[in-house]
């Protein structure tokens, strides 16, 4: 198991960026959460099976239909196993 930790910014704030990312997510299984950050961004949380974290990562850097993604900084951390599912919170 792996889980990244990611920041996404450009026209990505809304709840239609932080469905389709949901729905990206538990598409490959994984676990996690997304969320609006004040200053403009999304932040991610994303765990799981490799090849499938990569895959939403990958992903992330366009977005969905009608996202711009300007920048996408990502950190690989530890996984937290108390996550289980994936969900949308509410903004920080």
């Amino acid at each position: 198991m792996m889980a990244l930790h990611a920041f996404v910014d450009g026209r990505v704030q809304g709840v239609w960026f932080r469905q389709s990312t949901r729905e990206q997510a538990e598409s490959q299984r994984l676990q996690g959460w997304v969320r609006n950050l004040a200053d403009g961004r999304v932040e991610v949380w994303l765990q799981g099976e490799a090849i499938a974290v990569h895959h939403v990562e990958t992903w992330l850097y366009s977005g969905p239909e009608l996202a711009v993604v300007t920048e996408v900084i990502v950190e690989e951390v530890s996984p937290d196993l108390s996550l289980n599912g994936f969900d949308v919170l509410d903004g920080a």
